[in-house]
């Protein structure tokens, strides 16, 4: 009794700090900062700060590293500093990295899962369609991400459609990301920091989508010098400038890409033939303003807009008839941010977003007493959708073992939903429809808690509340998400997530391949807010050879998914006889979807060689009263099997090669099974020669929506560069080639008659059509 035994429980501290590029002075979102001897873990915000509860011994090693950067190690004592800033050296010590995921050995102790960060600096090296660099094609590589049509830039991620992912550019919603019809995307690679891509266990910040969030960053710019990038290609060129406003405090970027496809088209050289010019291509500009106010204040102003033009003219009866289809983006965002200490820092956003879409035709029309010519009757057709939203943000370290993400954000959308239909003549207006203009609010509040109860468990719990406004209806839901990571021995981690999701804006195609055409609409009293179910479960394994492996498993269930009824249309051409529009509403009918399956992935991050394998096995499959008979049926894009394999090997300092190879099973599409001659009434057939009720028509016969299977998708693509650097000047040729084996992939079916005689044909053959043959390609870069 005599004897006493003291006893202290370890204490820990709040150690923080900032994570910048070391030439740019830039803050870096998404930097690993690691403390291997305790298994500790976490990643910067969108301002490069980060903070960790760290024990106070005297000393502990920390490091910090970020694809595309050298990684660093630091010793630091945590009993007597508490705040750290690092810069990270831009380029690889070892170039060949390919892809990051978040199953590498520092992403390992987080809780979120089905998240990929997609490096820039690799989207350098892999072969691209006429040169063209795209961060959106890059993505189509990964497991669960599937590809579109032939040379389409849309990405469908688990089972969803082209509307249901969430693209932002420095937190702006870009709703058509697609240049050239969907070849080619709306991002500008040398004016990206980064991307991301996040396709299951949604932390509860992000909303408003139910399949994916694919976040975009602009470049913040060099605060010390002038810095410049860009490419000359086959279709269209780029150029990017970056540099200081004022030395260490203030920078700019600015970057511009123009297509000049237009002058390279047969379409062209048609239009030239007959005096009258056409115009095709597509140009995009982005710019970005960042001030430091201070130690503890940032500030940023940014800036993007699009512009496609598709128009042909032609002559006739010597006059001159337009026909076309226009569309673009515009956004902008003003961002500040404010650290108050190591605990508590604030982010507050104002963001504008539009997309615009007119399709134009002229054709001459000839009535009793009008000139030989006849007059020119012009059509247009338009849709537009423009945003204002929004958001604050507050990231607070709360206790030793507990990370809070609190935020509101609102949103004022106006649709125009149903496209507008202008009639008249080039010299006096004969009719015209005004657009149905809707005025909706969507909302959400949301609180998270990044929670590290031991070394072995990570947990993310959260709960967003959703809110949408419309003048004949509203709606309040709430939308519980976990993520739960678990370390296990021998480098394994098993995760598992559920996240709900609401989405109050869709988008009407008749396609399902994401047109301009589409046309974007509101949740209203009678069209009810989609929503989505998904479960994921995930095991990840890091392998001493460098190698690592992701296994990942997801159930989705959607409910509210809409469509065009059978034979609906988009275009709205006369008054009912109240005179007011009929509501699009009438057009469209709601049904349930589902989709699961499994994930595989298996990376080499380093050495001479890199690159990864993705394989994903899906079912996707929608249900609708009022399609195929009420009877489920697989949507456009399911895809049975999806292979990706990507190589990229270091010849020699010099030199590099690189390629991929795809694989999808067929699309689902309805094609006709036969056709015939059939006959209908004409009372218009009046003349005493003519049988007055008989009129032929060639029919074609239907089966089950989306019955037919295309043939499977398989290409290879190869590159081959030639680096050199000069000083402060680098530059590199690249000889790319795609689709290297000629593969004569399916674009889209038709049934037609072939041979006989008389206008009868002999049999009814369905022909394939393809887009793209071998399509080889030379492009310059530069870098100063």
């Amino acid at each position: 009794m005599l004897v006493s035994i003291a006893a202290r429980a370890q204490t820990s501290v709040l150690f923080s700090g900032l994570v910048k590029e070391t030439t740019t002075n830039e803050p870096l979102q998404g930097v690993h900062v690691y403390v291997p001897d305790h298994h500790l873990g976490t990643v910067t915000n969108e301002t490069g700060s980060y903070t960790l509860s760290l024990p106070t011994r005297d000393s502990l090693t920390i490091t910090f590293s970020f694809v595309g950067y050298q990684p660093l190690t630091r010793t630091i004592f945590p009993a007597h500093c508490q705040t750290l800033d690092i810069f990270l050296t831009p380029g690889q010590q070892l170039a060949e990295v390919a892809v990051k995921a978040h199953a590498a050995p520092k992403a390992s102790d987080l809780a979120q899962m089905s998240r990929i960060d997609v490096p820039l600096e690799q989207l350098n090296k892999i072969p691209a369609l006429m040169g063209e660099k795209d961060v959106l094609k890059l993505l189509q590589l990964m497991p669960g991400v599937q590809k579109g049509s032939e040379g389409n830039a849309g990405v469908y991620v688990r089972g969803g459609g082209p509307d249901q992912n969430l693209i932002t550019l420095d937190e702006a919603v870009v709703y058509n990301p697609s240049h050239l019809l969907g070849f080619f995307s709306v991002f500008n690679g040398d004016a990206l920091q980064g991307a991301e891509l996040t396709k299951g266990g949604f932390p509860a910040r992000y909303g408003g989508r139910l399949s994916s969030v694919i976040e975009m960053g602009l470049k913040a710019g060099d605060r010390q010098a002038l810095h410049g990038t860009g490419s000359i290609g086959v279709i269209a060129s780029r150029l990017t400038l970056e540099g200081p406003l004022q030395q260490g405090k203030s920078s700019f970027v600015v970057s511009a890409r123009q297509c000049y496809l237009g002058a390279l088209t047969g379409l062209v050289a048609k239009g030239r033939e007959s005096g009258v010019p056409s115009r095709l291509g597509f140009g995009d500009y982005n710019a970005k303003l960042s001030f430091e106010l201070g130690a503890r204040d940032q500030l940023y102003v940014s800036g993007y807009t699009s512009a496609d033009q598709f128009k042909s003219q032609q002559m006739y009866d010597k006059q001159v008839l337009d026909a076309g289809l226009n569309w673009g983006n515009t956004t902008g965002t003003l961002r500040w941010s404010h650290r108050f200490s190591n605990r508590a820092s604030a982010h507050a956003a104002l963001i504008f977003s539009q997309y615009r879409m007119q399709v134009v035709s002229e054709e001459t029309v000839k009535a009793e007493g009008q000139n030989p010519s006849g007059v020119v009757l012009r059509l247009e057709y338009l849709s537009n959708i423009r945003d204002f939203t929004f958001k604050q943000d507050w990231d607070l370290q709360a206790g030793l073992n507990h990370q809070f993400r609190l935020g509101v954000q609102a949103t004022s959308h106006q649709f125009t939903p149903s496209a507008v239909v202008t009639a008249e003549a080039k010299t006096a207006t004969l009719a015209r429809t005004s657009g149905q203009q809707i005025r909706v609010v969507e909302s959400g509040v949301y609180a998270e808690d990044y929670w590290q109860p031991t070394d072995r468990w990570r947990i993310n719990a959260g709960l967003r509340l959703s809110y949408f406004f419309h003048p004949k209806a509203q709606y309040l839901r709430p939308e519980p998400r976990l993520s739960v990571g678990y370390k296990l021995p021998g480098h394994w981690t098993i995760k598992g997530a559920y996240a709900q999701m609401n989405q109050y804006v869709h988008m009407l195609s008749s396609t399902g391949v994401g047109l301009p055409t589409d046309l974007w609409v509101p949740t209203t009293d009678r069209v009810k807010p989609q929503q989505s179910e998904q479960v994921a479960l995930g095991l990840v394994k890091d392998f001493d050879s460098d190698l690592a492996l992701t296994v990942e498993g997801y159930h989705k269930t959607m409910k509210n998914n809409i469509s065009y009824r059978e034979g609906a249309t988009f275009l709205v051409t006369d008054m009912t006889a109240t005179g007011q529009k009929a509501r699009w509403e009438d057009n469209v009918t709601a049904g349930r979807g589902w989709s699961y399956g499994g994930e595989v992935m298996l990376q080499k991050k380093t050495g001479r060689l890199s690159g990864w394998i993705g394989y994903t096995l899906s079912w996707t499959q929608w249900q609708f009263a009022d399609l195929n008979g009420g009877r489920r049926f697989f949507p456009r894009y399911d895809r049975r099997h999806d292979l990706s394999v990507v190589g990229v090997y270091e010849l020699s300092k010099r030199i590099s090669l690189s390629g991929t190879w795809v694989y999808g099973t067929g699309q689902a599409l309805t094609v006709p099974l036969s056709r015939y001659y059939a006959s209908a009434n004409n009372p218009d057939h009046t003349t005493p020669n003519t049988n007055p009720f008989i009129d032929t028509h060639n029919v074609k016969d239907y089966g089950a929506k989306n019955s037919f299977r295309a043939e499977p998708y398989h290409r290879m693509d190869l590159s081959l560069q030639f680096h050199t650097r000069k000083k402060a000047w680098e530059s590199s040729w690249e000889l790319s080639v795609y689709n290297a084996y000629n593969r004569r992939n399916p674009f889209y079916y038709s049934l037609e008659g072939k041979g006989g005689s008389e206008g009868i044909a002999s049999k009814t053959v369905l022909y394939r059509y393809s887009l793209f043959p071998v399509v080889p390609t030379v492009s310059y870069s530069f870098r100063f």
